[in-house]
């Protein structure tokens, strides 16, 4: 060939000050995402970390604890999160999983496959007000139960279920089709390929989905709201009575802001929150990590 070679390598000018652009765009686009997380966090914690320092806060309840009056803890309202949350995923996690499982592994392209994948997109838009609602016409009006904790349960796993379902499917879905055909080749079961190889391999982001699934429910307040009452007392039974969460705390205190330490109470329950998902998220990926197969 005559004349110069192609440079297939090199960059023009133009190409190289679009690159730097869309560069310094999306690292802008990010810092201005992060302001307002950033500030959010700094006004909880600023606002909530003098009562975590306490002792009382994380071992009694605010039971004879008036909005004008400090002492009492949070003990109350973290035991009955962690009790409605773990119900929850007991019961959505288990569904979540296999019905993942059916939409990748078995049901492609079939009918109840497509009718599942659509109930999963309607309840990933169901307002938590309208799940809270429901449950209460089934569960209180319907069977005649009484406002309790487990209900609040069943309303938050509508909630989770979609959550994890997507997120597990998408994980089972980058999955490398030749691990499961090296498998079927060994003369390997189908559903065995899938416990022992499928499933550990996406076990990481499995994990990541739980865990994204938690944090949408324990935030959660229209449940609370509506299916059981706020008790001040310690309550671990959620199938008798009223019980305390950490949403429901804050809104008992929310009113009267203008008072310190119903003020101090109610930044300190969203610090608690916010530890508490940010542990379990350090957990699951602790477990996630020590799970997974790993290649030698």
């Amino acid at each position: 060939m005559d004349g110069k070679a192609l440079d297939l390598t090199g960059k023009s000018g133009s190409r190289a000050f679009k690159n730097t652009l869309a560069t310094v765009l999306i690292g802008l686009c990010f810092l201005l995402a992060l302001i307002p997380l950033l500030w959010i966090l700094w006004t909880v914690i600023s606002k909530g970390y003098s009562l975590l320092f306490d002792a009382a806060w994380w071992s009694e309840s605010q039971r004879g604890i008036t909005v004008r009056r400090e002492g009492g803890g949070a003990y109350h309202a973290i035991m009955g999160t962690l009790i409605m949350a773990l119900i929850t995923a007991v019961i959505a996690v288990p569904i979540a999983i296999l019905g993942a499982i059916y939409l990748v592994e078995y049901g492609k392209g079939t009918k109840l496959a497509r009718a599942v994948s659509f109930m999963i997109d309607i309840l990933t838009g169901v307002p938590s007000i309208v799940a809270a609602l429901f449950i209460y016409a089934v569960w209180i009006t319907i069977l005649g139960f009484n406002r309790v904790g487990f209900a609040v349960s069943l309303a938050l796993v509508l909630l989770m279920l979609p959550v994890v379902l997507r997120s597990t499917e998408e994980m089972l879905k980058l999955v490398p089709d030749e691990l499961r055909e090296a498998s079927y080749a060994l003369g390997v079961p189908k559903w065995k390929t899938i416990l022992k190889v499928v499933i550990p391999t996406a076990f990481g982001g499995i994990v990541t989905g739980v865990m994204l699934g938690l944090a949408r429910v324990m935030g959660e307040t229209a449940p609370l709201l509506i299916l059981v009452g706020y008790s001040k007392n310690i309550n671990l039974n959620p199938f008798d009575g009223f019980q305390g969460a950490l949403p429901t705390m804050i809104n008992q205190d929310r009113t009267e802001l203008s008072l310190q330490p119903a003020a101090d109470r109610v930044w300190a329950a969203a610090l608690t929150l916010i530890l508490l998902v940010l542990l379990l998220n350090l957990l699951a990926r602790l477990v996630a990590r020590f799970s997974t197969i790993k290649s030698k």
